[in-house]
């Protein structure tokens, strides 16, 4: 018997925070869920900050995320389109995802069609009014200039500075999160009422902001954020008519 494929998208996981130990225990449940998940999927939108510090010198990356890695090649090889977006923290991917499985890496928005509903997707960052200083530091980040200034610095030095900034992160400190309603004046749902004066969009999912939000910018538009995967393990599912957001409970985890 036939069934339809579905959209997964996904975000924050944040793997590398804030200690090995409790990276590979929440990269475990990273690809339980992908197990399950890789039944029905057409394609899967991992939208940002999936590392908590990521860096592609020439021929070296950051060791570990092996389990990972290799259960999205699996998916790849079964026909399954990967999208990976550049985040906040480890907007230093190149080609390497390409090249290995074929990934499509999005640098800033992705608008998409399908089942004739319209998508615009985004990691989240540096969208809406205010927060100048971030937006400078994105651009310089992101630039030519800088990613060559930091390929210079021996990896042990780059990477391990940035492992240690990971274990003081906001990430180190999460706490349980519950279904969140925004605020109007929240800079996302102000960028889209803004976004959607000048295009049409069914659904607009974002990370980010480590909140799972659900509402209606306007009569039909709706603003989507999917939260975190330290504690929530919040993902949104598209089956060809509605968007929703479901949480993840591996067998192997305690909750209590």
């Amino acid at each position: 018997m036939s069934f339809p494929k579905k959209l997964y998208f996904a975000s924050d996981f944040h793997l590398g925070s804030p200690s090995y130990a409790k990276s590979r225990e929440r990269e475990a449940i990273l690809v339980s869920w992908l197990d399950t998940i890789k039944v029905d999927a057409s394609e899967v939108f991992l939208m940002g900050d999936v590392f908590d510090f990521w860096f592609e010198y020439r021929t070296v990356v950051p060791k570990g995320y092996v389990r990972f890695f290799g259960k999205l090649a699996e998916m790849a090889d079964m026909g399954i389109k990967i999208y990976m977006f550049k985040g906040n923290h480890d907007m230093w991917m190149f080609d390497y995802f390409t090249r290995e499985f074929g990934a499509t890496i999005i640098s800033n928005e992705l608008i998409i069609e399908r089942s004739g509903k319209k998508f615009y997707l985004h990691h989240g960052d540096g969208l809406g009014p205010g927060d100048h200083f971030y937006k400078f530091l994105k651009n310089f980040f992101r630039s030519k200039l800088c990613q060559w200034l930091f390929a210079r610095i021996h990896p042990n030095l780059g990477v391990g500075v940035a492992n240690y900034w990971s274990s003081k992160s906001r990430i180190a400190n999460e706490k349980k999160d519950t279904p969140h309603s925004p605020k109007k004046s929240e800079y996302l749902p102000v960028f889209c009422r803004e976004l959607l004066k000048t295009e049409y969009y069914d659904y607009l999912i974002f990370g980010h902001r480590h909140k799972v939000m659900d509402m209606l910018i306007n009569e039909k538009s709706c603003y989507i954020n999917l939260g975190e995967w330290v504690l929530t393990r919040s993902y949104a599912v598209f089956d060809g008519e509605d968007v929703k957001i479901e949480y993840f409970s591996p067998p192997f985890v305690n909750e209590a």
